[in-house]
């Protein structure tokens, strides 16, 4: 059994990193792995947050050790984080990697941990290039991939990004798994009854915190299509908004829309992420731009078929025409999918080949890739 640590987001703070790096460790331990997380003491500077706040309103109820040791813009941190870590001789240091803003302090940690020539630092990579481009991305992306040993990426598009920076490190192919940790699919009527909504209508739902790259004003103008306008069919927005948020109420002015549209402006809890999925009879997600996605990975725990757009990797985990549709970055097309889904009663067609796709999404097709991997370079260091 190995020794391993994920470095990285973590409880006290909130979002999709932090739920998949406590669940990863859990899967880990569970195996018989001594893990524990080490996690940010300052994660972002206040001022450049966009959200309301970066930490959770709940308290965690994990197994696996969290610690507070990190602070993403202090230099002097980073040698003492990197050095502590690296007397730990951790036989793995796992890294999620996903925006170049972190690359200064992830990187130069690995470099300090690896350096004792026994830790093997694996990084999983959420991105490599982001959806909102900024200078120096590039040379930043480039400092944290110089650090690290191996990569795993949840998709083929993340992997050919990789691959434009570096050609010869090892490199892994696995899918997202699947977010099982929000608790158990509920009753549909108790669902829309906790949220308060009328059960004579239908629901979509576009669900996660909402980016302009996210693609909502494209699903706000399918809404307008006189083909979803004029059905009991109604819009869940469920998130907390990143982007500016005016303009998203003054399109719903402008297309008529106000009746046929949910607003829940807030970052949902882990603990009442199922109760919008329990409403929701179709999960929409239009993006613009996209390497994998965790709402895919929810709806399938969830077993909700989707609408996404072919982008990035969506279409490779979410086969057109078995569990949803594939479309193109399209109002009218995401409004054509939502009509036919709706028109002819779809979802018993889409149930089992969500089914049998979701199995392909375990937690243990993760871990097994990790520690292949990391044989692969331990094998490797001993040439």
């Amino acid at each position: 059994m190995a020794k391993i640590c994920i470095l990285g987001t973590a409880w006290p703070f909130r979002g999709g990193l932090a739920v998949y790096n406590q669940r990863l460790a859990e899967a880990l331990s569970q195996e018989g792995h001594e893990v524990c997380i080490e996690t940010f003491t300052l994660q972002y500077p206040e001022i450049l947050f966009p959200g309301k706040t970066q930490y959770a309103i709940w308290e965690y109820n994990g197994n696996v050790p969290i610690l507070r040791g990190v602070n993403s813009v202090n230099p002097i941190n980073w040698i003492l984080t990197g050095n502590r870590l690296k007397k730990e001789r951790f036989d793995v240091l796992i890294i999620k990697y996903w925006l170049p803003f972190m690359a200064p302090c992830l990187g130069s940690i690995a470099r300090i941990v690896k350096s004792n020539q026994h830790t093997q630092v694996i990084s999983i990579l959420d991105n490599v290039i982001p959806h909102e481009h900024r200078i120096g991305d590039k040379i930043l992306t480039r400092y944290f991939i110089k650090s690290v040993n191996g990569f795993i990426a949840m998709s083929e598009k993340v992997a050919a990004d990789l691959r434009k920076f570096d050609q010869k490190k090892h490199l892994k192919i696995t899918p997202h798994p699947l977010y099982d940790n929000f608790g158990e699919k509920i009753d549909r009527d108790e669902a829309l009854r906790r949220l308060k909504l009328d059960p004579k209508f239908r629901y979509l739902l576009f669900f996660g915190l909402i980016r302009d790259y996210k693609g909502l004003d494209l699903l706000l103008e399918a809404m307008a299509n006189p083909n979803i306008k004029n059905k009991p069919v109604r819009l869940i927005v469920a998130g907390e908004f990143y982007s500016e948020s005016q303009k998203y109420y003054q399109q719903i002015e402008n297309l008529g829309i106000k009746e046929n549209v949910i607003i829940f402006p807030n970052f949902i809890p882990d603990h009442e992420v199922n109760l919008y999925f329990g409403a929701a009879d179709i999960v929409v997600q239009p993006y613009k731009s996209a390497t994998q996605s965790g709402v895919t990975q929810i709806a399938y725990h969830f077993e909700k078929p989707m609408v996404v757009t072919n982008v990035g990797g969506l279409a490779e985990i979410v086969p057109n025409g078995k569990v949803g549709y594939v479309v193109n970055v399209s109002a009218e097309e995401i409004a054509n999918a939502i009509n036919d889904f709706f028109t002819n009663r779809k979802t018993e067609d889409f149930l089992s080949g969500i089914r049998e796709e979701k199995n392909k999404y375990s937690w243990d097709r993760m871990t097994e890739t990790i520690m292949n991997l990391s044989k692969i370079l331990k094998d490797d260091r001993k040439k």
